[in-house]
């Protein structure tokens, strides 16, 4: 027998048997209770199947059609960097993908402070700071630019990001005209759209309604994903109290069989297509009626239950961290980030967005997201664990060493002292050295670094030819 030499740390919380439980009361909501579906298209699918279709789009799900969706879908999505069939963000097992989130109105400016409506310049300068991150993987656009012209915002968005960013890029839309814009743009970078399904460099976020309901627009999304083999996370946001019941079982009950007759559909329309498991669970403050959204230990047993119900089902799965329901960057929104981040991580989530979000959803900080960059490096190590091998034991290094020595000049201290994670925004100064350097405090080192972000990140431009295309697609889409 191999002996293990490895200790992670390790969270656990649904077992087989309770994420069976899950699985069967979401099959009785979708047998007994059913979903509107308010697309023909879907609707002709469904009626080809064992699906019972009353009232013209009240849609009853069979077990044995859902079993039949599920074994179709693959077990992992793997996104790709721009221009390449390097995976960046594979998205699997309990392999964590962090990135930021999309469409907040306002931005809370480095320079000034400022929390103000979103401008193109702002977004760009936030792209820039996902992008000089190695802690993110993936980017979303963060923001709406308020001077866009509101009929095609999404597709600038995207074209944006593209510029901007190598990295993989989860997007939203309004419509299929949007995806098509959007895959056309991409698959433009890529090299053709064959090259862009084989090395899928976006991700589309797309939403059912809660409770029990698929719009036409977003099924119409839904179903252009899948007939293109383009990933897509299909997340219903059931709010406890709310759209939802006020309880987490009752909640995740209700959005698994939101998913799952998504999954039906978008397996009906291409089976195998890829398919990310998500559900925003979350809850309404009844005190002020907000949508809760940072430092709620339900929202994050949420999230560790979406992670576990993912791998029940064999499908990647759609999480969330570093962001906060404070509206500054300040030590709310701290304990916020680093709570998250490190449930995530703890969790397993495959593909983790709305880093730098504040003020539940309405406003991005280019400082929160750095912030974040720099608790998800300190908990990335941590996950790590410890290695319990020959060489880290140092049974020999102890002995030669021996009783009142000191192993500060030892070859393996030499060998080993990096290991150790180092930070590059917490200080470890002792106070006179820190005051001889300036006494700056974490906000001002913060600042700093973001600010060196934004004015120094050049990332990698597009090529002309593929700049001329996007804004060929921009004018006449």
């Amino acid at each position: 027998m191999t002996q293990n030499t490895f200790a992670f740390p390790k969270l656990g919380m649904l077992n087989q048997d309770q994420c069976e439980l899950v699985h069967r009361t979401s099959l009785e909501i979708l047998r007994r209770t059913g979903v509107r579906v308010f697309h023909s298209g879907a609707l002709d699918l469904l009626s080809q199947t064992d699906a019972v279709i009353t009232d013209e789009n009240l849609v009853r799900f069979p077990a044995g059609l859902v079993a039949w969706a599920l074994e179709q879908a693959p077990p992992r999505v793997a996104l790709c960097r721009r221009g390449s069939n390097h995976v960046a963000a594979p998205l699997e097992g309990r392999k964590v993908n962090f990135g930021t989130g999309s469409d907040c109105l306002n931005y809370l400016d480095p320079r000034t402070g400022e929390r103000r409506p979103f401008t193109t310049p702002d977004v760009v300068d936030a792209i820039h700071v996902v992008d000089a991150l190695p802690e993110l993987d993936f980017c979303m656009s963060m923001g709406i630019p308020s001077e866009l012209d509101t009929d095609n915002a999404y597709q600038h968005q995207f074209a944006l990001m593209l510029e901007h960013t190598t990295k993989p890029i989860v997007f939203v839309c309004d419509d299929r005209a949007d995806c098509e814009a959007i895959a056309a743009m991409a698959a433009s970078a890529a090299g053709g759209m064959e090259a862009l399904r084989l090395n899928p460099t976006l991700l589309l976020y797309s939403e059912p309604s809660t409770p029990l309901q698929h719009s036409e627009t977003a099924t119409d999304k839904l179903l252009y994903m899948a007939d293109n083999t383009l990933p897509i996370v299909h997340s219903p946001a059931p709010m406890m109290g709310g759209t939802a019941p006020a309880t987490l079982a009752g909640g995740l009950a209700l959005g698994n069989a939101e998913m799952l007759s998504s999954l039906v559909m978008h397996q009906l329309k291409h089976a195998g297509a890829p398919f990310v498991y998500g559900s925003g669970l979350h809850h309404m403050d009844m005190k002020t009626t907000i949508s809760v959204y940072g430092g709620a230990p339900e929202f994050q047993l949420a999230r560790i239950a979406v992670a576990e119900m993912g791998r029940f089902y064999h499908l990647p799965s759609w999480g969330y961290a570093g962001h906060s329901d404070s509206c500054l960057m300040d030590e709310q929104a701290a304990a916020d980030a680093t709570f998250s981040v490190l449930v995530a991580l703890l969790a397993g989530n495959n593909l983790v967005h709305d880093v730098g979000y504040l003020e539940a959803g309405l406003t991005t900080s280019p400082e929160m997201i750095v912030f974040s960059a720099e608790t998800i490096s300190m908990m990335r190590r941590f996950m790590d664990g410890i290695s319990l091998d020959a060489e880290s034991l140092a049974k020999e290094v102890i002995h030669q060493v021996g009783p009142g020595g000191d192993f500060l000049a030892s070859d393996h201290t030499f060998d080993h002292f990096q290991d150790f994670w180092q930070p590059t925004l917490f200080s470890r100064q002792r106070a006179e050295e820190w005051l001889a350097e300036g006494g700056r405090g974490l906000g001002q080192r913060l600042r700093d670094k973001t600010l060196s972000i934004i004015e120094d990140h050049n990332p990698q431009p597009l090529p002309e030819g593929v700049r001329e295309e996007i804004a060929y697609i921009l004018e006449t889409g």
